[in-house]
């Protein structure tokens, strides 16, 4: 199906949400091989793969163009970001600082996510989804090739997070809001949830059976 044009007030910000998403998963990915005492080479590496890998699939499903395969800008993105982690202080990434980019990510990856699945033509639930394999994926692939517990294992609400910023813009948008104002509600609110979920250990109930 031929992509639907989104509308030009939504083109700019929704520009900055993509390229605010994928640098501070680089940096968060990055912080990841600082924590193993990796290499460069390493930090860019993971930058990378954290970066665009949701964006990635959720391309190849909905049939867009691979976001990163025709410019330099989103790689560059991921290697400056990378090289800062590599150049700065460790002080200053210490502590919770990956929980808190992961989540500024999380809400701008997944409210970009949901918006591009519209613009493409994909049906409001499936467009959900891709908001959520936008901003979670790249996270997954991170933890796996680090070794470390997936976050989606993690007891405070992540998964959630993400579908919130999602659902938020495809139901926003496709009532009649201003695309603008859609998207930046939708990822403050994903972000507020998330960080409300870091700050006060918020989570769903367990399966206790």
């Amino acid at each position: 199906m031929p992509p639907l044009p989104l509308p030009p007030v939504i083109d700019p910000l929704l520009a900055w949400l993509d390229w605010g998403g994928v640098a501070v998963f680089a940096l968060s990915g990055a912080l990841v091989a600082a924590a193993h005492r990796q290499t460069l080479v390493t930090f860019i590496f993971f930058g990378v793969i954290t970066g665009v890998g949701g964006g990635t699939v959720r391309d190849l499903l909905i049939g867009a163009p691979v976001f990163w395969i025709h410019q330099n800008a989103t790689i560059l993105i991921c290697v400056v970001a990378a090289s800062l982690v590599w150049l700065l202080p460790a002080r200053i990434w210490r502590g919770t600082t990956l929980l808190w980019l992961d989540a500024v990510g999380l809400a701008a990856y997944a409210t970009y996510g949901a918006a591009k699945g519209l613009a493409f033509g994909v049906a409001p639930i499936p467009a959900i989804g891709m908001g959520v394999l936008t901003g979670c994926l790249g996270g997954i692939v991170r933890d796996v090739l680090a070794g470390e517990p997936s976050i989606l294992m993690r007891p405070e609400l992540y998964v959630t997070a993400a579908a919130l910023s999602a659902a938020l813009v495809v139901g926003l948008v496709t009532i009649g809001v201003h695309g603008g104002v859609a998207a930046l509600i939708a990822a403050v609110a994903g972000f507020a949830l998330r960080a409300l979920a870091i700050a006060r250990k918020w989570s769903l109930p367990a399966y206790e059976r």
